[in-house]
């Protein structure tokens, strides 16, 4: 078996990019590569385990990746496929 298919959601998407500019911003082209590299890794590591991450504790049938101390991201089990749902900072009030 290949593993899961990995879909993005236009959340997800948008709060990625969100957190990759705010990154450039802030820091630097290497600090956005790294939080890239990050995100792929753990990608990668979702199509083969999906239950990787711990639900999350507000809404159960969503998980939580902690990816870095600031930036976590949350997902949905649906049949074969990883549905990433949205990138979040952990310093925010969230509702995930």
């Amino acid at each position: 078996m290949s593993g899961y298919s990995i879909y993005w959601s236009p959340l997800a998407e948008e709060t990625y990019l969100n957190t990759l500019s705010l990154i450039l911003e802030q820091w630097s082209v290497k600090e956005a590569q790294n939080f890239a590299n990050k995100v792929e890794s753990l990608i990668e590591k979702l199509k083969t385990y999906k239950r990787l991450c711990p639900p999350s504790e507000k809404q159960k049938n969503l998980r939580r990746c902690v990816i870095t101390s600031q930036t976590s991201l949350i997902y949905q089990i649906k049949d074969d496929t990883i549905e990433l749902v949205a990138f979040f900072d952990n310093r925010s009030h969230h509702k995930y």
